[in-house]
Order: C-alpha cells, then sequence, then structure tokens
C-alpha cells in the first residue's frame, strides 16, 4: 500500500451533535472516506495522518438524497461513513485536526 493513497483516503471528519457525544462517551471519530478505501487502508490512514492508535473501525454507505429543482430531478452522490474507535488513552481534538 503506497503512502500517497493513505493521504487521498480521509476526506474529512463529519461533526454533528451525535458524533460529538459518541467520541465523548466511546472514544469513536466519524470520518468521510473515500468510496474504494478498506477498513485496513482507513486505519493506515488515521494512524498516520492523525497520530492515534485505532482499536476498530466500522463503515457504512450513506445514500445520496434525492433532489429536485423544478422539473428537473436529481440525486446527491452516495459517500463513505467510517466510525473508527480509539484505543484507551489516545486523544484527538477535532477542531485541532485538518
Amino acid at each position: 500500500m503506497k503512502q500517497e493513497r493513505l493521504y487521498d483516503v480521509i476526506l474529512g471528519s463529519f461533526v454533528s451533535e451525535k458524533t460529538n457525544a459518541n467520541y465523548e462517551n466511546n472514544r469513536t471519530v466519524v470520518l468521510k472516506v473515500d468510496n474504494l478505501a478498506t477498513k485496513t487502508e482507513i486505519k493506515k490512514a488515521v494512524e498516520l495522518c492523525l497520530d492515534v492508535q485505532v482499536e476498530k473501525v466500522q463503515t457504512c454507505i450513506v445514500k445520496g438524497k434525492r433532489k429536485q429543482f423544478r422539473q428537473i430531478e436529481g440525486r446527491r452522490k452516495n459517500w463513505k461513513k467510517a466510525y473508527v474507535v480509539l484505543k484507551e488513552g489516545s486523544k484527538l481534538d477535532l477542531m485541532k485536526a485538518e
């Protein structure tokens, strides 16, 4: 696995009230990732880019919403969400992470 590929896996963090509560209680971080990324790639990318230890990774595909503008119907793209559980003692500041 190339290191350049690992830098392209993480697209951004997904921040909401539910994810913040999840992080405080379960050390779980929610990230937007590349659709073709595997769990092992996500784990290695998080450990490389964010400098934390990962316990496990769960992923799901979020279906794109259907949208309409006048008579034109469209659809947003599907995207992949990753739930990353950090090991005990690992901390991550979500506002500081880039």
